[in-house]
């Protein structure tokens, strides 16, 4: 019995081994019989745009889910080797309708909206909140309180003292309501300062100017108090034809010479620029292999993801170390900060600098 039963396993080893090889051939093969459809999208039909009624107001439709145009600059971006990465569709997706944000002395309040709707806003929350609105200008986005001295309301917001001992300074409130640095937002900046005399004259936005902590701490209560207000009404938000006249201009341009993208030219001081040039390397997943705020550079990774990523034999070893292939460099210019991408001179590589700057612009802007 014995002898017997050491027959039948050679018999099953024998049966078993060309039976596993065999299907492992036609697993790999069977990879070349299904269809790659990640190259479906480049010669896709475009489809019939939606017409509405001649009455209808347009600004009460939207897509549910916004698709971007393609524009010439993106068209060297197809056959990748893979899908493009969605754009940052920040405008009309944020993971938060209001948020708070500081950076090298300067704090504002983030809203996923147009400014013409939150102009009115603004100033109902102004009036609402005992500090009134002494002068405004739309075209230039700013409205100024009146003194906030005289207001038990006003003060209490902004944490005077009720009974102050002896004389007190004369305190002024502004709002400034400005288009966002992404698309389709609105940043909210609220300031107070001390004057010798009630105003009689809006008086200038002092952006530059250094704050103390315990300004940008009153600064940031009252932009956390607006959020909370924008939120309660929500469902009862209006349109300022006044406002219609603020300027509209797009704080992150992207400069093509016969539509192949050269440089992003961002209207903005060198610490915010900065700041959004590195969440966009961020946000779109590049390897950041060194940086320099002084110096004004990155240094990343922007290979092709086949030359990225090892395959199968990373199941075995270690993920790649990233490589400097592509240099990401920014510089002040005629009052702009001018964002230029290059390829290493290390590398020997595709120079995919130009698919490097439309990618940055799609996060950026």
């Amino acid at each position: 019995m014995a002898f017997r039963f050491r027959t039948e396993i050679k018999k099953t080893e024998k049966c078993i081994r060309p039976l596993a090889g065999l299907m492992f051939v036609m697993a790999l093969s069977g990879c070349s019989l299904i269809e790659d459809r990640s190259e479906r999208y480049v010669n896709a039909s475009e489809g019939t745009p939606l017409k509405l009624p001649e009455t209808a107001d347009e600004g009460e439709f939207g897509q549910i889910m916004p698709i971007r145009e393609a524009t010439a600059a993106d068209s060297g971006r197809m056959y990748r080797g893979s899908i493009p990465r969605p754009p940052d569709m920040t405008s009309d997706i944020l993971d938060e309708n209001y948020l708070v944000e500081e950076l090298d002395g300067q704090i504002w309040l983030l809203v996923n909206d147009v400014p013409g709707r939150l102009w009115p806003a603004v100033t109902s929350y102004m009036n609402e909140n005992g500090l009134g609105v002494a002068y405004d200008s739309p075209q230039l986005g700013l409205m100024q309180s009146e003194l906030v001295n005289f207001s038990k309301q006003a003060r209490g917001l902004l944490g005077l003292p009720d009974n102050p001992d002896g004389p007190e300074a004369k305190v002024v409130v502004q709002a400034r309501v400005a288009p966002g640095v992404r698309r389709k937002t609105t940043e909210v900046q609220f300031r107070s300062f001390e004057v010798a005399d009630d105003p009689n004259e809006l008086m200038a936005w002092g952006g530059g100017d250094t704050r103390s902590r315990e300004q940008l701490d009153t600064s940031r209560k009252l932009l956390e108090d607006l959020a909370q207000y924008l939120r309660n009404r929500e469902d009862s938000k209006s349109y300022s034809r006044a406002a219609l006249g603020m300027a509209s201009e797009p704080l992150v341009k992207l400069v093509s010479d016969d539509e192949t993208p050269r440089e992003i030219v961002m209207s903005l001081d060198y610490g915010r620029a900065w700041a959004e040039v590195r969440r966009a390397v961020d946000d779109a997943g590049i390897p950041v292999i060194d940086l320099n705020r002084e110096d004004g550079y990155f240094f990343v990774d922007f290979r092709p993801e086949s030359e990225r990523e090892p395959g199968w034999f990373s199941w075995f070893s270690d993920a790649p170390e990233p490589v400097h292939s592509f240099d990401i460099r920014l510089e002040e210019r005629d009052g702009d900060i001018v964002v230029s991408t290059a390829i290493a001179e290390s590398y020997d590589g595709e120079n995919r600098s130009t698919e490097l700057l439309s990618e940055l612009f799609e996060y950026l802007y």
